[in-house]
């Protein structure tokens, strides 16, 4: 069997767009090229890689299995070439929103700083679109406000972070201790299904009021703020989020009865994917933003 880098790049590149004419566009080969180096690859292979549906190529239980060797081989290729490239490298990440917006900005640009040749790329959604980009590997690492459960991910414990009740400045509940039927009553400016703020307010103060009339959903914290400047809603984001905003007079923080609302911000990557020397480095220096056991121990 004589399986070559070649192969594996075409099948990636085919899987991902689901297509040989996308996939030969990406790789900038000609289709019939991208088709005879499927072919081969099947050939040595022994066994189906694609089912078709349409003009569709979907992946099967052999392209599956495939995926992640495949990758991890390119990777590797690719690791080979940075030792005489003077370790150039790219690494995709992924962060939910209030990590992506409030936390990573400054962390990255400490470690560009100190590693000018590693090219960072993020992609900034909700915990539930990073899940599924860590699924499909589309990112190396993610960073999601809330546990992992999926089983071909892997979660670390990074930070500890708490979510605070706020208003606008002058709102009629600002300064008073708030009872529960206060919280129940009052209209409530949240963030979308699928964000990890949102399922920490289901989670833990939900139980607590039994419902929330909800005003307003909107898919940006800043955006929230904003709303909640200029209306009689309420909402809860991270500290980090609206601290500036409070200090500043321009919203207030709520106070309540009610325990704070605490939760764990996680570190998760594919338990397929192969950590490149990069993404190594990078990890370090995230434990030292943690100042503590290393991610990923092990």
């Amino acid at each position: 069997m004589h399986i070559t880098l070649r192969q594996l790049q075409v099948f990636l590149a085919v899987a991902r767009t689901q297509s040989t004419t996308q996939g030969a566009k990406e790789l900038a080969l000609s289709q019939s090229a991208v088709s005879s180096a499927l072919q081969e690859l099947e050939t040595q292979l022994d066994a189906k890689l694609f089912e078709r549906a349409g003009k569709r190529l979907i992946l099967n239980e052999n392209s599956r299995m495939l995926y992640p060797y495949a990758l991890a081989l390119l990777e590797q290729g690719k690791e080979i070439e940075r030792l005489f490239l003077g370790g150039r490298c790219t690494l995709n990440l992924g962060a939910s929103s209030t990590i992506g917006n409030y936390l990573l900005p400054a962390l990255l640009t400490r470690y560009q700083q100190h590693n000018p040749k590693v090219q960072l790329t993020l992609q900034v959604a909700n915990t539930r679109d990073i899940i599924q980009a860590l699924s499909n590997f589309d990112v190396d690492i993610g960073f999601i406000e809330g546990p992992c459960q999926q089983a071909d991910l892997e979660a670390c414990p990074w930070l500890q972070d708490e979510l605070v009740l706020f208003a606008r400045a002058g709102h009629p509940l600002a300064g008073k201790r708030l009872s529960l039927s206060q919280l129940a009553e009052a209209q409530w400016i949240l963030r979308e299904s699928g964000s990890g703020t949102r399922e920490v307010i289901e989670h833990q103060l939900l139980p607590q009021l039994g419902q929330l009339d909800v005003m307003l959903e909107l898919g940006d914290s800043e955006a929230i703020k904003q709303a909640v400047r200029h209306s009689d809603g309420i909402s809860c984001l991270s500290r980090r989020v609206v601290e500036e905003a409070i200090a500043a007079g321009l919203l207030t923080e709520l106070h309540t009865a009610l325990p704070p609302l605490q939760r764990t911000l996680y570190l998760v990557r594919h338990k397929q994917k192969h950590t490149s020397t990069g993404l190594e480095r990078f990890l370090q220096a995230c434990q030292e933003e943690l100042g503590s056991e290393p991610p990923f121990p092990g």
